[in-house]
């Protein structure tokens, strides 16, 4: 998104002027939610003219902010976590990793993975945490690409149940038509529903990884620790 493209949609109404404070604008979760839609709409082939005539219609039937607070619910974060930005060199350094053409390829996958994304000549991870854990795991012996390979199908599925959920969902929102717009007091509604939809969705699989991890850790942590107990028991009775 350009600044020519934001001001752009600022001179034909699309997009509400930013906050001033001084001399500068902010900008807000509300303008990104518009911008999203915009891009969206754009992405299916409608032009700026029809984007305002659809907008437009919202204003001439309903309240314009009940479309905003639904925009909010669908295209905002889930992740209150903000970003986190390294540099290349730290990356490497977090990781234990020389400056040579392997370790670059080894960013490149994470790059791929969508844990970083590349901005100039930073790096943006949208979750600084699950960057910090892995270098935490990487020193106590892990190879990263193992790690790297785990997230990989660790997202594989749980893609597929955030799929189902949103799925779960659908026949609501496509029960509106194109040529009929939901009515005014169904809005808030399909904005709650989306918002309950969150947490929901967060307990239930964070849930599920607390269960697979407890019956993980005691199926193959739990010989391995009774030996240890024997063995020093055993080293004890000798000495």
């Amino acid at each position: 998104m350009t600044v020519r493209n934001v001001r752009a949609y600022q001179e034909r109404g699309l997009l509400p002027p930013p906050e001033r404070r001084g001399r500068r604008g902010v900008y807000s979760q509300t303008h990104l939610s518009r911008l999203t839609i915009i891009g969206q709409l754009l992405e299916r082939g409608y032009t700026l003219a029809n984007i305002d005539e659809l907008l437009r219609a919202w204003e001439k039937g309903q309240d314009l902010s009940q479309l905003l607070g639904l925009e909010t619910a669908i295209t905002s974060p889930w992740s209150e976590e903000p970003p986190g930005y390294f540099t290349q060199r730290e990356l490497l350094q977090l990781f234990g990793m020389p400056y040579k053409p392997s370790s670059i390829k080894v960013l490149d996958r994470v790059v791929e993975l969508g844990l970083l994304e590349r901005e100039g000549k930073r790096y943006r991870a949208f979750s600084p945490r699950i960057i910090h854990a892995g270098a935490k795991l990487v020193a106590m012996g892990i190879p990263l690409n193992d790690l790297l390979n785990i997230v990989r199908g660790l997202r594989t599925n749980v893609e597929s149940v955030a799929e189902q959920l949103v799925q779960l969902v659908l026949p609501i929102l496509d029960s509106y038509s194109k040529s009929r717009l939901p009515p005014p007091e169904e809005v808030p509604k399909l904005a709650d529903l989306i918002w309950r939809l969150r947490p929901l969705a967060q307990a239930a699989v964070s849930a599920e990884v607390d269960r697979a991890m407890e019956n993980a850790a005691n199926k193959y942590f739990g010989d391995r620790l009774a030996y240890i107990f024997e063995h020093l028991h055993d080293r004890d009775t000798k000495s």
